[in-house]
């Protein structure tokens, strides 16, 4: 009789597999950890609303949300029409651009992928000096002078130019097989929207150029109470689409082969992907500028804290994380107790990219850094 060997079937790293209903004691850790997150990002809103050229006691900053008046009248116009929105808005912007930067890299299977490396910031921002630089100037972040239209625009023409790069650099994908080559297209799409705008800015009036590189310095403060209904409306049906999304995601992590014999629809999924990134990084985009290095470091720092790449355990660790490091950084660029505002994109940087160069550094390549 002839002897049959089998061989030991490969073990997939136990990380990069889906968390199953088995591992209530690792889920029991997560959850704590989302809880933490949370307690802390609180925390953190309300030493925003506490913190700036005006310091606010927490007594009366907690009394005028819980529907009061501060010692001084003042004060509650400093926090409900300037210091509330910035913090709601900083938090918006965080979850949406770590999100966003967690999808493209398990789209791509890439860690260095996110909106703004692959051209879609690129492309929103090419939208948005469109605009500005053809109808007029802009305050701090958003048009001013025309209305609602104008806001209604902005973020329109910044989530078509964030959704047209991205389904240029889609549209190559389908004929590159590798991950680096295409993102070292999507950086070619980034520089050449770029080329673009500085096209435009050369040909423009002094007014409008140095709006719009006051505008490209990024900022959370410009987002009022008017505006806020078409950011936070967009931002939560774009975060909800990305919970739903979440198995897709999963099933992503071994390849689209893999996701194929599971049976998910890898090209709705990947359509779906797609509008959701641009959605959100186009609003984003629109109202708070081009916010770098948020979208790229925030996963990193979920995977290494939670020791998982299930991503039902990273959107929500996404989302609250990205949120923090957000108001972290607005906290650091508003310089509490002087009237000094920092560029954002400067301290973002600052936090970022140290951030990504210590995960690399303890990763012993990419890929395991990716994986874990």
């Amino acid at each position: 009789m002839t002897q049959i060997t089998l061989k030991p079937i490969p073990k997939i790293p136990e990380q990069t597999l889906p968390v199953t209903s088995g591992d209530w004691p690792q889920l029991g850790i997560r959850w704590g950890v989302l809880g933490l997150l949370a307690g802390v990002l609180i925390a953190l809103m309300l030493v925003s609303l506490a913190l700036g050229s005006v310091n606010i006691p927490l007594e009366d900053i907690l009394r005028v949300l819980t529907g009061g008046e501060a010692s001084k009248p003042a004060w509650t116009n400093i926090i409900l029409k300037f210091r509330l929105p910035k913090a709601l808005t900083a938090m918006l912007a965080g979850s949406a651009l770590g999100v966003s930067g967690l999808m493209m890299q398990t789209f791509f299977r890439n860690p260095l992928a996110d909106p703004y490396i692959l051209g879609i910031s690129s492309g929103a921002s090419l939208g948005v000096a469109l605009v500005v630089l053809s109808i007029g100037t802009v305050g701090s972040t958003v048009l001013t002078g025309i209305g609602l239209a104008g806001d209604m625009g902005i973020t329109v023409a910044a989530m078509v130019g964030a959704a047209v790069v991205m389904l240029l650099v889609l549209a190559i994908s389908r004929r590159v097989r590798s991950n680096m080559t295409l993102l070292i297209l999507g950086l070619m799409f980034g520089y050449m929207t770029s080329a673009i705008v500085s096209l435009l800015l050369y040909f423009n009036l002094p007014e409008r150029i140095q709006a719009y590189i006051t505008w490209t310095f990024g900022s959370f403060g410009g987002v009022t109470w008017g505006e806020m209904p078409i950011l936070a409306p967009i931002v939560m049906v774009g975060l909800a689409l990305v919970f739903v999304q979440a198995k897709s995601l999963n099933a992503l992590l071994l390849g689209e082969g893999y996701a194929r014999s599971m049976g998910l629809n890898t090209q709705r999924t990947r359509v779906g992907i797609i509008l959701t990134t641009a959605v959100l990084t186009g609003v984003i985009t629109a109202f708070c500028g081009p916010i770098g290095f948020l979208g790229i470091a925030v996963p990193h720092l979920c995977r290494s804290l939670l020791g998982t790449s299930d991503h039902r355990a990273l959107i929500p660790a996404s989302v609250l994380m990205g949120a923090v490091v957000a108001v972290i950084a607005s906290l650091i660029a508003e310089m509490p107790g002087s009237r000094i505002i920092l560029p954002l994109n400067a301290i973002t940087a600052l936090m970022g990219a140290p951030v990504v160069i210590w995960v690399i550094l303890r990763r012993r390549n990419l890929r395991e850094s990716f994986a874990s």
